[in-house]
């Protein structure tokens, strides 16, 4: 089974990032995010992924009719490895010599089962799973399982307070709302991050948290984009606000939820805050009306600010 946060690894040499359960077409969806670069990869954004597919390997671009967006997919017949998060965590916990950035992932697995995480539920995403990390890495840490990753964003809580981890610095944060590229200014975005207890410091490195439900997604509409829309509303429930997608239901006579798509965003609002939304119009073919944010990868123009 493939989910978001697994990479898969193409007879060519090619690394996707998976960006979701299931499958389409025979198909999984994904994004490209690594290419041959001498005898390792090297990263690629969003624009020199699509750029490389379409001079290269064209047959991995893809247009879901089920998200009515483009992106990446493989078929199972191209794929040559399956990186696990799980099991490369198991690895790193079983090999003998470590560098710098694994050592960091250790020591926060360490503290992590010290307060009583159980770590065959978590596993290692981003460079390390492919074992192309840096000094300057960051680790990405995924949470399999709705109650494990609330645990763990408890468990990160508590160890600042504690001062085991830190909390990000200025720079810690100037540098991720750069990559963020979002639409927020810069103290609105750190506002929201904050609260969210998904992100920390270890030994100076930063580390994120990233939700991946055990539970089966079953895609039973098909969304059209309608238009851009901008809207004030209530949240009325946030449990899925994790979720990939995110999904907060909103308070509205005509609009059932906004959706985001964009990692920006998810965790956003609580229940009973009013936020203001910028993102697409989407109607099923069954009627039902959602709010999407993330609609593009780069998700421009498009928000979720809490105004209360």
């Amino acid at each position: 089974m493939f989910v978001a946060k697994d990479f898969i690894e193409t007879a060519e040499g090619l690394v996707f990032a998976v960006v979701g359960q299931g499958m389409e077409a025979d198909k999984v969806l994904c994004f490209l995010r690594y290419v041959p670069h001498q005898d390792s990869w090297r990263k690629v954004d969003t624009d020199v992924a699509n750029d490389f597919l379409k001079q290269h390997h064209p047959h991995y671009l893809h247009y879901s009719p089920l998200l009515d967006a483009h992106l990446h997919a493989v078929s199972i017949s191209n794929i040559a490895k399956h990186h696990q998060p799980k099991h490369r965590l198991q690895e790193l916990l079983q090999a003998d010599n470590h560098d710098p950035v694994e050592r960091d992932l250790l020591s926060l697995a360490n503290l992590f089962q010290q307060h009583g995480l159980d770590l065959a539920n978590i596993g290692i995403t981003g460079s390390l799973l492919i074992g192309v990390q840096q000094q300057s890495s960051d680790i990405d840490v995924v949470c399999y399982g709705r109650n494990v990753f609330h645990q763990c964003r408890a468990v990160t809580a508590r160890l600042i307070a504690d001062g085991k981890l830190q909390d990000l610095t200025d720079r810690d944060w100037q540098n991720s709302y750069h990559r963020r590229d979002c639409e927020l200014s810069f103290d609105e975005y750190v506002w929201h991050e904050q609260r969210k207890a998904n992100k920390a410091i270890i030994n100076g490195r930063k580390f994120d948290l990233n939700f991946i439900s055990n539970q089966a997604v079953e895609h039973s509409e098909v969304y059209q984009k309608v238009g851009p829309i901008t809207l004030q509303c209530q949240v009325i429930d946030d449990i899925y606000g994790f979720d990939y997608p995110a999904e907060f239901k909103i308070d509205h006579e005509h609009f059932s939820s906004i959706v985001s798509f964009t990692a920006t965003y998810t965790g956003q609002a609580l229940r009973g805050e009013t936020v203001l939304v910028s993102g697409i119009l989407e109607q099923s073919s069954l009627g039902t009306q959602r709010i999407v944010v993330g609609s593009s990868r780069e998700a421009r123009g498009e928000f979720i600010k809490v105004l209360s």
